[in-house]
């Protein structure tokens, strides 16, 4: 069985941190999802306006694609990727924006999804995180957009198919418990 992780949540979650360490334990590829961003949307961000779904969707379309490559070669992989909306989950499973129903709730999908990918969500306290955010340097996410951040979010939920793991923790008991969920997996 191939395995897809997306370690997703806001910026200054740990997504990088804890995808980059989990990957290395399990011997996993890694692609850090802020490496794909194109000039444009760092520069936005860097000017500290967030980026709106028009922005987003090419970048997690390249990101699909990654992810539909590993598993077409039948390697494991883990995406740190902020993955913040249903729609957003939606595109790097499918490559598109209409698995949501007119009520915004995830529809059933037609037809057998190609991958598994399992969304990790490390949640957390806004302010912890500004915290993390605040002793970041040279990164093109400014610390004043992390409002816009979790306004954004739309936790996961029944039925995509997600776990949440509190990153108020050492990142070595994160990777940890990622780890053992994963292995029970297999």
């Amino acid at each position: 069985m191939v395995l897809l992780l997306v370690v997703m949540g806001v910026s200054g979650s740990g997504k990088s941190t804890v995808g980059q360490q989990l990957a290395d334990k399990l011997g996993w590829k890694f692609y850090d999802g802020d490496d794909y961003h194109p000039d444009e949307n760092k520069k936005k961000m860097a000017e500290g306006i967030p980026l709106n779904d028009q922005d987003r969707i090419p970048w997690l379309c390249l990101l699909h694609d990654i992810l539909m490559r590993e598993h077409a070669s039948g390697q494991n992989a883990i995406l740190a990727c902020s993955a913040l909306k249903k729609m957003y989950r939606c595109i790097l499973e499918n490559r598109e924006t209409n698995c949501l129903s007119a009520s915004g709730q995830l529809e059933k999908q037609k037809g057998p999804v190609p991958q598994k990918i399992l969304f990790v969500h490390l949640a957390g306290p806004k302010d912890l995180i500004a915290s993390r955010l605040g002793k970041r340097k040279d990164h093109f996410m400014p610390p004043a957009l992390l409002q816009s951040q979790f306004d954004t979010l739309e936790p996961p939920s029944a039925p995509e198919n997600f776990i949440t793991i509190n990153l108020g923790r050492p990142v070595s008991e994160i990777v940890s418990e990622i780890e053992e969920y994963v292995r029970g997996l297999y």
